[in-house]
């Protein structure tokens, strides 16, 4: 327990730091739980609280910095990166842009505390044009409220802190396997969670080449971009002729939909999430000739279609 209190005494600020900064670049890091120990140790005085809070809070501003300056610089390639190495990279966009659409610069507040969003929203401002100052300030608010919330779980939960390091030291080995087999249990509940989620949007697909052949003949199916007005900003680009119905009202707007005539969804997110989920909502409905576009967006313009630009008011 000594051993532990001297590490924390001698590194515990700069530990803070790189840990915080890494949870808020992508890592998988546990920054959270490194918080709440921390309040815990400021408790009996090994570090000072007011430091710990005033380096998290920074250590949070740059790591969403260099997301936000990736955002505003190279938009819609930033967020499809980020969703590939997500756990949730189906969701994590479509998560983002409703937050960031419906409440502005506050949604970087929200998004700390939502598991999956918290690192997308910042290059999701920045790519839908946020201002520096106005992000600096969200942030610093986002920042202060979730070192506060960890920490003070730290200063009110101090004994049993104390006495969880008491048997970690005790335990030695023990306790880091445990860890370890938390963490494990952690990553293998959201990945299961990912396979149901596929599993439930599995379904025939549309290629890109069928699509525009039933253009070329005269046979056009109705196409509907399945988009949030928020991933319009970031990606302009349309399939010519599509209808714009974003995925959270297509169920208000089922009365204007064909019943006679066959539908193609798409999205530019990965695995056609929004697509197939629009098209499981229609389905629902009793519409038959329903499918996903696979690939999206993005494949019809890798193959090299022809796109519209959308006149769009910036956010």
């Amino acid at each position: 327990m000594d051993e532990l209190l001297n590490i924390g005494g001698q590194h515990g600020l700069l530990v803070v730091f790189l840990v915080t900064l890494a949870a808020r670049i992508g890592a998988p890091v546990p920054a959270a739980p490194l918080l709440v120990v921390a309040g815990g140790f400021a408790m009996i005085e090994e570090i000072s609280l007011v430091a710990v809070f005033l380096i998290a809070i920074l250590a949070n501003l740059i790591g969403d910095a260099v997301w936000f300056y990736a955002g505003r610089g190279y938009g819609a390639r930033v967020m499809k990166l980020l969703c590939r190495i997500s756990l949730s990279p189906d969701s994590c966009v479509r998560q983002s842009e409703s937050l960031i659409s419906r409440w502005g610069g506050s949604s970087l507040i929200a998004a700390k505390f939502v598991p999956g969003v918290s690192v997308v929203a910042a290059p999701m401002a920045g790519a839908l044009g946020m201002t520096t100052p106005r992000f600096v300030f969200f942030g610093l608010i986002a920042g202060a409220l979730w070192s506060a919330a960890y920490l003070g779980l730290g200063v009110v939960f101090s004994e049993q802190i104390q006495d969880v390091l008491v048997a970690m030291s005790q335990a030695g080995s023990v306790a880091a396997i445990g860890l370890a087999a938390l963490a494990i249990a952690f990553v293998l509940w959201r990945y299961l969670r990912r396979r149901l989620f596929l599993r439930s949007i599995a379904m025939s697909r549309i290629s890109i080449d069928d699509l525009h052949a039933l253009i070329e003949v005269g046979e056009p199916p109705l196409i509907i971009d399945v988009r949030s007005e928020a991933g319009y900003h970031i990606d302009r680009r349309q399939i010519p002729g599509a209808l714009a119905i974003g995925l959270n009202e297509l169920s208000a707007r089922i009365q204007e939909l064909p019943r006679d005539r066959d539908i193609v969804l798409y999205c530019n997110c990965p695995n056609d999430a929004s697509a197939a989920s629009a098209a499981l909502v229609l389905t629902k409905h009793g519409f038959k000739r329903v499918r996903p576009l696979l690939g999206g967006l993005d494949a019809w313009v890798a193959a090299g279609r022809p796109t519209a630009t959308i006149e769009v008011v910036p956010a």
